[in-house]
């Protein structure tokens, strides 16, 4: 897949073997850390320095990207898993309502991802990241059994503005953004548009800013294990249950894949009933499927019958 960056970081590495110190002084040329602004100091010392500005808290994320968890390493381009790993993380902010600030990156790969794979794993992530504001102000290197990327992403809101999971109140109106289950269906085909959802997802950061300062949404969270579930989750934090319809499904999709499917990153939000929510924002769709309702805590019932939970889980089974 093209990038905005083509191998630039590495296109002169011709063998396997690059060394750490090459990889951070080829990071620092890229990273473009802006000369002025509250990131005082990014990759080059022990610790970046941030300095927040006056009214604003800071928001923190943290997320894996692991072979053969959230990728394959014969299906998907290394720069397609550096895209992917800073979206997860952008997804968490966007869902709160926040701008993103900065990232920081671990990544420790194997002895067969080269100069090259890892090139290209930093193109995809830094296309994002200057698409988005995002500077990357450090991380770590390592080297290990199979590809692990831990990715944390730093934000920030107002103080007191950001959106929580634990708003929403009984009579809410329930709404998603996008179609669902495209990233699902994109997994088990690895074709169309439905793959370029699985391993391009869009972090909707402007939605989110539009539902913290102009819609008041009373709860928000990103679906990044399935609707199901993390509608599930939802209710539990707010002490509530959820009355829904069928959501909107990605073309070509089941109605169990928009249902259970994980990693489409759209937002799930609720607001007041008398909320006029558009349709659409910036030509994506915006759905109500449902309420907020009393009693039975985390309970969700789709079309009057209990929906059972079976979005993604990585402790499933386990306790």
């Amino acid at each position: 897949m093209p990038t905005a960056y083509p191998s630039a970081l590495f296109r002169e590495v011709k063998s396997s073997v690059t060394s750490e110190r090459d990889i951070l002084q080829r990071l620092r040329r890229r990273a473009d850390t802006p000369r002025t602004g509250p990131l005082v100091l990014g990759i080059g010392d022990d610790c970046a320095i941030f300095r927040p500005r006056a009214g604003e808290e800071l928001l923190f994320t943290t997320d894996f990207v692991i072979e053969e968890v959230h990728f394959r390493w014969n299906t998907h381009t290394p720069a397609q898993v550096g895209y992917k790993a800073l979206a997860r993380g952008l997804s968490d902010i966007a869902a709160m309502g926040g701008k993103p600030r900065f990232c920081l990156v671990s990544l420790a790969v194997p002895k067969r991802a080269n100069g090259r794979w890892i090139g290209r794993f930093y193109d995809g992530l830094l296309e994002l990241a200057h698409a988005t504001g995002t500077t990357l102000a450090g991380g770590d290197l390592a080297q290990a059994e199979r590809v692990t990327c831990d990715i944390v992403v730093c934000g920030s809101a107002p103080v007191g503005t950001a959106l929580r999971r634990s708003g929403a109140r009984v009579g809410d109106s329930i709404y998603v953004s996008g179609a669902l289950g495209g990233s699902a269906l994109g997994l088990a085909t690895g074709k169309g548009a439905a793959w370029k959802r699985h391993v391009r997802p869009e972090p909707r950061l402007a939605l989110g800013e539009l539902l913290r300062t102009k819609l008041y949404a009373t709860a928000a969270m990103d679906l990044s294990d399935g609707l199901s579930i993390d509608l599930e989750r939802l209710c539990v934090e707010s002490g509530v249950s959820a009355l829904i319809t069928a959501p909107p499904a990605f073309q070509g999709a089941s109605g169990q894949q928009a249902l259970h499917g994980g990693e489409d990153y759209e937002l799930l939000f609720t607001v007041r009933p008398k909320a006029k929510v558009p349709g659409k924002f910036r030509g994506l769709p915006l759905t109500r499927i449902g309420e907020v309702a009393a009693g039975g805590r985390g309970a969700v019932y789709l079309d009057g019958k209990r929906l059972r939970a079976r979005g993604f889980d990585h402790f499933a089974g386990a306790l």
